[in-house]
């Protein structure tokens, strides 16, 4: 989004201030009063000050500790979304580390170009399939594709990930009821219905379930109501399915990706333009007169600007998929995002809401 005010960087400032002025003073008092209470030496100050210091160090910087990889040979991937961004470029690093590659492309029986880049790579592991994640004809086709096509059908499929999905954007009084159905039909129950039929081959398998949901999975955000909701739903419906799926030795990760618009181009400045005349022709005219076309436009100021910002490379998003896929101990959730997003989902899920609020709206 555009910069903060001055106010709200002076807030954020003064925030961080306080913090470090509560975990210098306040905290190592606090153990020491603990420590008297256990009958054990209190520990000085200095002391607590550094191992904090040195534990919050190695907790940001020390890189991704191994816990074992699965044998890649003769295992078989589903990634769906494979027309473009993270499904595109995903399907290709997986058969380059040595996966058997089932693609869902939307747009592969038009003549898609994603379809096409993934079809002229010829192996025998990357397979290219016609998927609409919103029919439920087309899901089942290619579920039965990938059963005729497994290496061992035995052994069941390793793993799916749900990719395919949309974004949108608009206040809540500028959207319609339709777009919200659209983008839920899509990234939540698009992501269930997948799931849902090619389960028992994962299960089979013993294998993974990764879904793409979003940092806005996780906190909420001005003019992303519609995109919000169904990336929620996503995260209630993966701990779910993780909790079910736990007696059948199936892990189930979430991906949660921060501000990737540059590099997915999955939102550009005429798909703002486009998706802001929408919204504004057909907003009912009481709500066009309450708002001003001054406030619209400012709000549609924002989101293009939105557009360029954000990271440009897709590595960690796909290096966050991959050891969902291939360790043996996957994490239940990656934030692969830059570190002020990183901040603020954390201040705003686990912060008071009043004081989340006051800092970022």
């Amino acid at each position: 989004m555009a910069p903060l005010s001055v106010f709200r960087v002076a807030l954020l400032v003064s925030f961080s201030v306080f913090l470090t002025v509560v975990l210098g003073f306040g905290l190592p008092a606090l153990l020491n009063a603990v420590m008297r209470m256990l009958g054990l030496p209190e520990t000085s100050v200095t002391e607590c000050i550094v191992v904090l210091y040195v534990g919050f160090v190695l907790y940001v910087a020390t890189p991704r500790i191994p816990r074992g990889a699965v044998e890649v040979k003769g295992k078989a991937v589903f990634i769906t979304g494979c027309d473009s961004g993270f499904g595109n470029a995903l399907a290709k690093h997986l058969h380059k580390l040595g996966f058997t590659v089932f693609a869902g492309c939307f747009l592969r029986d038009e003549g898609g170009e994603g379809a096409k880049e993934l079809e002229e790579f010829h192996s025998d592991r990357m397979k290219v399939v016609q998927l609409d994640v919103c029919n439920e004809e087309q899901v089942n086709k290619a579920v039965e594709f990938i059963k005729d096509n497994l290496e061992d059908s035995e052994r069941g499929l390793w793993a799916v990930v749900n990719n395919a999905g949309v974004s949108t954007f608009g206040e809540v009084e500028f959207t319609s009821m339709a777009t919200y159905k659209q983008v839920s039909e899509v990234n939540l129950w698009g992501t269930i219905r997948v799931t849902k039929a090619v389960l028992p081959l994962i299960r089979r398998a013993k294998g993974r379930v990764v879904n793409v949901a979003s940092m806005y999975g996780r906190m909420g955000n001005a003019m992303r109501s519609p995109y919000c909701v169904s990336k929620y739903g996503v995260e209630a419906f993966s701990d779910c399915l993780r909790y079910e799926m736990k007696t059948w030795g199936v892990k189930v990760s979430i991906i949660e990706p921060g501000n990737f618009i540059v590099a997915t181009g999955i939102m550009t400045r005429d798909v703002v333009a486009t998706t802001a005349n929408k919204l504004w022709s057909e907003a009912p005219s009481d709500v066009k007169e309450d708002y001003g076309k001054s406030h619209f436009e400012q709000h549609m100021a924002l989101m293009r600007s939105y557009c360029s910002s954000g990271q440009k490379d897709m590595a960690p998003v796909l290096d966050d998929i991959t050891d969902a896929v291939t360790s043996k101990r996957p994490y239940t959730r990656y934030n692969p995002m830059e570190p002020h997003w990183w901040i603020r989902v954390q201040v705003m899920t686990h912060l008071p809401g009043a004081l989340s609020d006051l800092l970022y709206f």
